[in-house]
C-alpha cells in the first residue's frame, strides 16, 4: 500500500507543468498609524511598483503581466482583492512557483506595491513515454496493454530562454510513432509588449495507420516492417496581445502527408480520391479570453475560444474545406469550497464531404464525452456540452526530502465531483456507426488530485447511455 502511495505520488508530481502560492494582500507600515491611514482614507495612490526575487525573468516581463501602473488609483475597499487578482496574473504566466504582493512606504496617500516571485526551474530534459492511443484506457482494454503501442524517446524543454517568458523545445522519439520536431515561441517581439512570433516543423512515420472507422471503432492496418504513413508540417505562428486577458493568434501551416499504396487500395477515401499524397496549407485565426482564478485548472471565472480557419489556399489544397468553432466555459464559487463550471464546445466544417483523415468529430484530442472514451463518432460537425460540480475535500503539502528548498514542498488538492455530459456529432456518410446523428448523454462521479506544476490527475467512473460502466483515468483537466 505504501509503494502505491509513492507511485500515485510520483505520477503527480511529474506529469504536469502550480496551482501553489500563498494568499497575499499584505498591508506594511507603522502598525498604528497605518491602520489609521486605511480607515480614514478613501485610496491608495501606487507611486512604484518594485519586482524582487526575479534572477531569470526580465522586470519588464513581469511588469507586463500587471495591469497596474505607477499613478493608478485603488480604492481601500478593493485593495485586497487588487492584490490578489494581480498575484493571480503572474501565477499564470507559469512562470513562477509562487508570488507575492505587498503595500510598503506608506506616505499619506501613496505607497508601493512589492511583489516577490518564486522562479521556476525552467530547463527540462524528460524521457517520452506515452501512449500512441487516445487514452489510457483504450490502450489498456482495447489494445492489450501491448508495449508496442508506446511511444518513447526524450524531449527537451527551455522555457523563459532569454527571460522573455519564450520556450525553445525539441523532440526526439521513437516507437509506436517516430517524429522528430522543433518550435520556437517568443510572446513578444516589440517594445510594446503586444506583437509575438512562433514557428514549429516536425516530421513523423508511422508503420500502423488508423485507416478507417467501423461501428464508431477505429480500425488499423500494418504491413511488414513498411512505414505506411509519413507527414511534414512547417508552420508560423503570430500573436497581437494588447490586454492582460485577450489574445489574437494567425497560424499558417504547410503540411504533406504520404501513405503507403496498401492504404489507399484498401480505403480510397483516406486522404480522397484513391490519392497517396496531399499537400495543404492551413490558415486560422483564433481569439482566447480568459479571466479566471488559474489558467490551468480554473474554479472561478470564464474561459472563451473562437477560431475561423481555412484549409486549403491557391495551388496548396489537396483537402479544402472552412471550418469555424467556439469552446466557452463559466466557472462558479457556489459556497466554501464548492464549485460549479458549465462549458459548451462545438465545430461546423464545410464543406461536409471530406476525406476520412479530416472527419474526426467526437472522441479525439479533448473532444470526447466522459463515459465514451472507447468510442469515436466521425463527422464534420458537432456540439457538446459539460457540466462539473466539484467539492474541495482536502489541502496539504508534502515536503520531499533531499530536494532543494525551492522545490520540495508538493502542494495538493483533492477534489470530488459529479458530472454530466451530451453531445450531438453530425455526419454526412456515417456508414455503420450507430453512434453517429445522434443524441448522445453521459453522468458519472470522480476524483481530481491537482498538485506541482499545474499537475491533475483524474479518476473518474461512468456510465454511458449504452448503459456501460467503466473506470477511466486522465491526466487534463476535463473543461
Amino acid at each position: 500500500m505504501l509503494r502505491c502511495c509513492y507511485y500515485l505520488l510520483g505520477i503527480v508530481c511529474l506529469l504536469g507543468i502550480g496551482l501553489s502560492g500563498t494568499a497575499a494582500g499584505r498591508i506594511e507600515g507603522e502598525g498604528e498609524a497605518v491602520t489609521a491611514l486605511v480607515q480614514d482614507s478613501g485610496y491608495l495612490v501606487v507611486r512604484n511598483i518594485a519586482i524582487i526575487g526575479n534572477k531569470k525573468t526580465r522586470t519588464s516581463i513581469i511588469l507586463r503581466e500587471i495591469s497596474t501602473v505607477p499613478g493608478d488609483t485603488i480604492y481601500l475597499k478593493d485593495l485586497a482583492e487588487t492584490l490578489e487578482e494581480r498575484r493571480k496574473q503572474l501565477l499564470n504566466t507559469s512562470l513562477f512557483l509562487n508570488v507575492t504582493a505587498n503595500v510598503k512606504n506608506w506616505d499619506g496617500n501613496s505607497a508601493d506595491l512589492v511583489f516577490e516571485v518564486w522562479e521556476r526551474w525552467y530547463t527540462f530534459a524528460f524521457p517520452i513515454f506515452k501512449l500512441a492511443d487516445r487514452n489510457f484506457n483504450q490502450w489498456w482494454v482495447e489494445k492489450g496493454h501491448k508495449l508496442n503501442r508506446l511511444n518513447f524517446g526524450v524531449k527537451g524543454t527551455q522555457e523563459n530562454l532569454t527571460g522573455r517568458n519564450d520556450g525553445l523545445d525539441a523532440t526526439l522519439q521513437f516507437g509506436y510513432t517516430q517524429k522528430i520536431a522543433l518550435a520556437y515561441n517568443l510572446p513578444y517581439i516589440d517594445k510594446s509588449f503586444r506583437h509575438g512570433l512562433g514557428i514549429l516543423f516536425s516530421y513523423s512515420r508511422n508503420r500502423e495507420v488508423n485507416n478507417f472507422t467501423s461501428n464508431n471503432k477505429q480500425q488499423f492496418f500494418k504491413k511488414d516492417d513498411e512505414y505506411l504513413r509519413q507527414a511534414y508540417v512547417v508552420g508560423l505562428r503570430y500573436s497581437y496581445r494588447k490586454a492582460i486577458n485577450a489574445r489574437h493568434q494567425v497560424f499558417l501551416n504547410y503540411n504533406y502527408e504520404k501513405v503507403a499504396d496498401s492504404v489507399a487500395i484498401i480505403n480510397p477515401d483516406y486522404l480522397g480520391k484513391g490519392r497517396t499524397s496531399v499537400r495543404y496549407l492551413d490558415l486560422a485565426y483564433r481569439f482566447t479570453y480568459i479571466k479566471a482564478d488559474s489558467w490551468i485548472y480554473p474554479l472561478k471565472g470564464v474561459s472563451v475560444m473562437g477560431e475561423v480557419a481555412k484549409r486549403g489556399i491557391g495551388p496548396l489544397s489537396d483537402i479544402d474545406d472552412v471550418r469555424f468553432r467556439l469552446n466557452y466555459t463559466k466557472y462558479w464559487q457556489l459556497r466554501r469550497k464548492t464549485y460549479l463550471a458549465l462549458g459548451m464546445r462545438g465545430q461546423v466544417k464545410f464543406s461536409a464531404d471530406q476525406p476520412y483523415i479530416n472527419q474526426q468529430a467526437l472522441g479525439y484530442a479533448e473532444d470526447y464525452l466522459r463515459g465514451l472514451e472507447y468510442y469515436v463518432i466521425d463527422g464534420t460537425s458537432f456540439a457538446i456540452l459539460k457540466s462539473t460540480l466539484r467539492q474541495e475535500l482536502v489541502s496539504f503539502k508534502i515536503k520531499l526530502p533531499l530536494v532543494p528548498k525551492k522545490f520540495n514542498s508538493v502542494p495538493f488538492r483533492i477534489f470530488a465531483k459529479t458530472y454530466g455530459d451530451a453531445a450531438y456529432a453530425y455526419s454526412k456518410f456515417p456508414g455503420n456507426g450507430f453512434l453517429n446523428n445522434r443524441f448522445l448523454y453521459t453522468g458519472g462521479i470522480g476524483i481530481d488530485i491537482v498538485s506541482f506544476y499545474d499537475t491533475c490527475l483524474r479518476i473518474e467512473y461512468s456510465v454511458n447511455q449504452l448503459g456501460q460502466k467503466g473506470l477511466f483515468l486522465h491526466t487534463s483537466v476535463d473543461m
